[in-house]
């Protein structure tokens, strides 16, 4: 008996997933459960204790799925449809769980989509409207021991990158951050992927950073793992690495832009992190970095450190 669950999308949106992944788990124990998204993101995933097996799967990309075994369930995590819902049918699922949608027979009289829903609620509630269980405050992650470097260890850990310039905090501000994180003696250390590795690199220029601070484009999904869990704090904008933060617990502080925080940010009741945003929402994948987020001065980012620092010293 099989469980297939459509989720194939980026870090965050897996994370954001883990309480229905866990709802799913405790409705279908023994059912195969196998996740579709990027196999980058497979360590994490399985760490989640929800799955048992990652298949790899682009968005709305066919799945590559053996024919002959047969699948009980299709689960659509991903979207409202109907594509995705279509990706699920070519499986010939004998239940879809998904949202309705009037192009797709099989989803009629399901839940319906609502736009202004926070990403974990959304899922959750899916799930709980047909029937199944499921507990919203379940986000947490652990990461399993191993090698950090040593500079990462309760250090200020800021991720600049965003996979849309729209989310994109300009360099000079990060590096204003890092200089103010420095002269009260904290070590700053600065990841992200390949891509970003040279604007790392540039913010460790500006602020005087040794170039073994810049750890982007140094790790896997687990090592950056990892590292979220071995630093202090973490800073970074609406990015799969704040979702991290939240499921490993490091306190942070975040810098929302295009898209409000009640849709993507932590859920209030986790006091460890301080959420920026001016208020104003606009394109998350625009080609420019988004007025909104450009008000976000780094004084007010430093702020927020220092009230994260009277918080533990209050703890």
């Amino acid at each position: 008996m099989t469980v297939i669950i459509l989720r194939a999308l980026g870090l965050g949106d897996l994370l954001t997933a883990f309480p229905a992944l866990r709802a799913l788990a405790d409705a279908f124990p023994r059912h195969r459960r196998v996740l579709a998204m990027p196999r980058a993101l497979a360590p994490l995933a399985l760490r989640s204790g929800a799955v048992d097996d990652v298949i790899d799967a682009a968005p709305l990309a066919p799945i590559s799925w053996d024919s002959r075994s047969a699948i009980d369930v299709g689960v659509n995590l991903h979207g409202r449809g109907p594509e995705s819902h279509r990706v699920l049918r070519l499986l010939a699922p004998r239940r879809l769980i998904a949202f309705a949608h009037p192009a797709i027979a099989e989803s009629a009289g399901s839940p319906v989509w609502r736009a202004d829903e926070h990403e974990v609620t959304r899922w959750c509630r899916l799930l709980r409207e047909l029937g199944i269980a499921a507990d919203a405050s379940r986000l947490d992650l652990d990461v399993p021991a191993g090698p950090v470097p040593g500079g990462a260890v309760g250090a200020t850990l800021i991720h600049p990158g965003a996979r849309h310039t729209a989310r994109q905090w300009p360099a000079h501000r990060w590096a204003e951050v890092a200089r103010a994180e420095v002269r009260v003696g904290r070590r700053v250390v600065l990841t992200g992927s390949a891509d970003e590795a040279p604007i790392a690199r540039e913010i460790a220029a500006r602020a005087a950073l040794p170039t073994s601070a810049v750890l982007a484009g140094a790790t896997d999904v687990l090592g950056l793992a990892r590292l979220v869990k071995a630093a202090a704090r973490v800073v970074c904008g609406d990015t799969g690495v704040a979702h991290l933060a939240t499921a490993v617990g490091t306190p942070s502080v975040l810098l929302f832009g295009p898209t409000a925080p009640d849709r993507w940010g932590p859920p209030p009741e986790r006091a460890k992190h301080r959420v920026l945003w001016a208020g104003i929402a606009g394109a998350p994948n625009a080609a420019r970095v988004d007025p909104g987020l450009l008000r976000l001065t780094a004084d007010a980012v430093v702020a927020a450190l220092r009230d994260l620092d009277r918080q533990e010293v209050a703890a």
